[in-house]
């Protein structure tokens, strides 16, 4: 393992996955390592996406290869423990970017071969909600893993942990199979009420604050940062679209009874868990002017900017 002084800056750096978050998050992170003396940033990718002919999985392979980024070829899920602390042991710091789709045992899994590894600080995926103020037992099961994760981290003063906090990803309140904003139909779903709250961030921003974050001075550790773009009612997301897109949106709430309904009627389906949680409206929102971008000054894109750039016209 790298001899590594846990007062000093993150200089061996290895980002695991190059999808929607990764990718910001590799660009931000090697700006930001240039001005490092000695610095290094690696990526973690599956052979499968190596050798997909998918042009977007090209384009972004080719962008990394033109960063100078290493690519390490791994599997979350195929490798074991041992395996993957292997790979992870060249490196001080190594950060989570590859969601949720890799199963409920992965995001332990890592973290346990994180720990093994001794790496001297680790940032989990664990990009997205307050798993503490959901707790236990949510219509989410994966949150219950996350939080496995939290306990473990928490147990042992080995290894540094960050926590990000974002926030729902700003983009998906306008998915198609999110459901929560419905623009051929003009109607904004809301989850609970009108009245109940989500943080916002663009992945984008995401991608700029890990990397402040990664380098900041004095250094954060063993520690939630909390991020924001935004934080909005449903009825002020409706509001926003009217205002900025200047035609009315239906407004149609989905009661938290209904969805639990729903998700019991299909319990494996990921987006109904996630509506069930959103709905419950716990955890899944903070005030913006006491995150770590607003203490900062760092600006990041709001809900109406978001909606200007990318709806309007």
């Amino acid at each position: 393992m790298t001899d590594y002084s846990s007062n000093s800056t993150s200089r061996d750096i290895l980002i695991i996955g190059a999808g929607e978050l990764g990718m910001p998050v590799i660009r931000n992170v090697v700006r930001r390592a240039k001005d490092v003396e000695g610095s290094s940033v690696s990526v973690l990718l599956r052979a499968g996406a190596l050798a997909s002919t998918a042009p977007d999985k090209q384009r972004d392979v080719a962008e990394i290869e033109n960063l100078g980024v290493k690519i390490v070829e791994g599997d979350l899920v195929k490798n074991t423990v041992d395996e993957l602390a292997s790979l992870f042991a060249d490196y001080d710091t190594v950060i989570g970017c590859t969601g949720i789709t890799a199963g409920l045992e992965t995001p332990m899994k890592v973290a346990q071969a994180a720990l093994q590894a001794r790496i001297p600080r680790y940032f989990p995926w664990q990009f997205g909600v307050d798993f503490d103020v959901i707790g236990r037992g949510s219509p989410q099961d994966i949150f219950d893993s996350q939080l496995d994760v939290r306990d473990l981290l928490r147990s042992q003063d080995r290894t540094e942990w960050v926590i990000i906090s974002t926030g729902m990803f700003m983009n998906y309140l306008f998915e198609p199979g999110s459901g929560m904003v419905d623009l051929p139909n003009d109607t904004v779903n809301a989850l609970g009420s009108l009245e109940t709250a989500v943080t916002v961030t663009t992945p984008e921003d995401i991608g700029v604050l890990t990397a402040d974050i990664l380098f900041a001075e004095p250094r954060i550790r063993d520690e939630i940062v909390y991020l924001a773009g935004d934080t909005i009612t449903y009825g002020e997301l409706a509001e926003t679209l009217e205002t900025v897109l200047e035609r009315p949106f239906r407004r149609v709430v989905w009661t938290v009874p209904s969805l639990l309904d729903e998700l019991a009627a299909d319990p494996d389906n990921m987006t109904r868990k996630y509506r069930a949680v959103f709905a419950q409206g716990r955890g899944v929102a903070w005030a913006k002017d006491d995150t770590y971008n607003a203490r900062r000054a760092i600006p990041v894109t709001g809900l109406r900017q978001w909606v200007e750039k990318n709806l309007a016209g």
